[in-house]
């Protein structure tokens, strides 16, 4: 089982308008892994957990990052990257999953030395950082995923929106009834630039919230 720390979904439930919803931590996703580039080299005269085509292997002693509520290792290490990310990255920072079977985690970000080396450096032992390759940052999604969030009643007309959710692999993931109606159209509304981080798919219809 796959978890995902990035879920800005905005839903359009039954017989209702548009709502987003921001969901705090991590939340149940299961989801391919993607596949790692590039390596990783140790600064000279500092040892570095072993990192060979994009992968880092965690040496450090768990004690070395704060605990998280009693959490385990990887999850020391899943709110370290995170939280480092978000500080000091958010430029470069895509998102990222943890799959707990494996206690690894796959970190999705543009190419970046200095966080690489900032994450291989943070992770403990018995836990494993896979690196992957993007070309935008999360900050970037957000803002395109919030633009469409907007849309989400403007094509009632021709097709159903139905869910817009950021996907820390890189895309804005919209959800509608009718794809291969739906995408020509969004495609042409957001620009050929976006249309690149958009992926248009069937979505389900939500149901409406029991009021009682």
């Amino acid at each position: 089982m796959r978890h995902r720390t990035r879920n800005r979904t905005w839903v359009a439930s039954a017989g209702a308008t548009a709502a987003l919803v921001v969901a705090a931590g991590l939340y149940v996703q299961a989801l391919e892994a993607g596949h790692s580039d590039g390596g990783l080299r140790a600064a000279p005269g500092r040892v570095e957990p072993a990192a060979t085509d994009g992968t880092c292997v965690g040496t450090r002693p768990v004690g070395s990052l704060p605990d998280v509520d009693g959490g385990s290792p990887l999850e020391r290490v899943v709110t370290h990257i995170d939280q480092l990310a978000r500080k000091k990255y958010s430029d470069v920072y895509t998102g990222l999953s943890v799959t707990e079977a494996d206690s690894a985690t796959d970190v999705w970000r543009r190419p970046s030395t200095a966080f690489d080396a900032e994450i291989c450096r943070a992770v403990v032992r018995g836990v494993t950082v896979r690196l992957h390759d993007t070309d935008v940052s999360g900050k970037t999604l957000d803002a395109l995923a919030d633009r469409i969030g907007d849309d989400m009643n403007r094509w009632d007309s021709t097709f159903e929106m139905r869910e817009v959710g950021v996907d820390e692999r890189g895309f804005v993931l919209v959800g509608v009834d009718d794809p291969d109606k739906a995408r020509p159209i969004i495609e042409k509304a957001y620009g050929e630039r976006n249309s690149r981080y958009i992926k248009v798919e069937y979505a389900d219809q939500a149901e409406a919230a029991d009021a009682g």
